[in-house]
């Protein structure tokens, strides 16, 4: 087992749950699964809330949260199918995910994998909606690349994220350790990055070459202090949570 709390960096966008700089507790566990770090993580934060709050139910921005064990878990099919109405096995259908775009408005990349289009699915229409805590998984292989293909359906990986009050507080999954998989999913992805997706994962050769060494089955994830600590303190922004948020310029200077 190892674990780390860390600073984080990502040249991305500002809001009230995005700061370029942000801190992580990250931890990885050698012949664990993402299904032994889904029990882990509930009774770690679950714990957690119980000692900072005194109660497994809290208010947070007016929204009552329990965090009563068992969690929810829910594929992220089963998320969409709850708020579309449409069957759970229609959804892997290509034509039924771009109308299910359409008829919402909802921006997807059309030239992109089914499962890319089934998730960006996922975030505009299903994501805030979902109170938690609930555990999404079952997620597309296309947007997974580093993550281990489910051995009942390959199309998808084992791998969860935790959804609290609409917001992603964890990401996990089981570690793929095959290297032949590994390079074909580094080449599928940098074929994206042709098409123009900036979000595609880059080539990693050392990556790829230390998996040939060898690599016992493992799980890693990484759990957002900042916005945790949002939830626990029911504050509306990322900022008010961070010690030196990044600030703007003053006008005229």
């Amino acid at each position: 087992r190892v674990f780390e709390i860390n600073r984080n960096f990502r040249n991305e966008g500002i809001s009230t749950q995005h700061n370029p700089e942000f801190t992580m507790l990250e931890f990885y566990q050698a012949y664990a699964t993402f299904e032994d770090f889904m029990a882990l993580t509930e009774e770690m934060i679950s714990s957690l809330v119980l000692a900072v709050r005194g109660s497994m139910k809290i208010t947070y921005q007016g929204r009552e949260i329990d965090f009563t064990p068992p969690w929810e878990r829910m594929t992220m099919r089963e998320a969409v199918s709850r708020f579309t109405g449409v069957p759970l096995e229609r959804l892997e259908e290509r034509d039924v995910l771009l109308q299910i775009a359409d008829e919402r408005e909802i921006d997807v990349d059309r030239e992109g994998p089914t499962g890319k289009i089934l998730s960006e699915i996922f975030e505009e229409l299903c994501e805030d909606k979902l109170t938690g805590p609930v555990f999404i998984y079952e997620y597309p292989v296309e947007i997974s690349p580093l993550s281990r293909k489910n051995d009942d359906n390959p199309a998808y990986v084992d791998r969860f994220e935790l959804i609290i009050c609409g917001r992603e507080i964890a990401n996990a999954f089981s570690e793929l350790n095959d290297p032949v998989d590994q390079k074909e999913r580094f080449i599928q992805q940098l074929k994206e990055r042709e098409r123009g997706d900036e979000e595609a994962h880059a080539m990693d050769e050392d990556f790829v070459r230390a998996l040939e060494y060898g690599m016992p089955p493992a799980a890693g994830e990484g759990i957002g202090i900042d916005r945790l600590v949002m939830i626990l303190t029911d504050t509306p922004s990322i900022r008010d949570v961070i010690l030196f948020p990044l600030l703007r310029p003053e006008r005229g200077r």
